[in-house]
């Protein structure tokens, strides 16, 4: 069963709640399994520029099925790979931090990103936040 529109809205309000404990004006995008984009929350104040990047990272998440961390460890090792897949695919790829995979059991659900923190390591506690109301 794919994720429902409320869960992705309650996968928001998680990360959106941590964000507000943190001082951090932030914008989190829920993808599908297929990178489309499914629910997006910016939160007053998060940066104009982070719905677009919280969308990218989303849907790289969703499309490679790895993680935020691991997509830029894989990034990091073949630069000249990703410097040419934005030509390849329809979709702007995108690596970074407060990025993860939604699953239920061994189902990709699809992905959530986190952009705008404050301070590095608060996309990724914000996006922590989000899967834990999850479950």
């Amino acid at each position: 069963m794919p994720l429902t529109l409320h869960e992705a809205q309650t996968v928001i309000a998680g990360a959106h709640e941590r964000a507000a404990e943190l001082a951090a004006s932030v914008t989190v995008a829920v993808v599908d399994e297929g990178g489309h984009l499914q629910a997006l929350g910016r939160m007053n104040g998060a940066p104009p520029l982070s719905a677009q990047i919280a969308e990218a990272k989303a849907a790289t998440v969703a499309l490679f099925r790895r993680d935020g961390a691991a997509l830029r460890t894989m990034q990091e090792s073949s630069p000249a790979f990703f410097a040419q897949l934005d030509r390849a695919v329809r979709v702007r790829i995108l690596t970074g931090a407060g990025a993860a995979l939604l699953m239920r059991g061994d189902t990709v659900l699809g992905a959530l990103a986190v952009s705008g923190g404050a301070v590095p390591g608060q996309d990724d506690e914000c996006a922590g936040a989000a899967l834990a109301v999850l479950g």
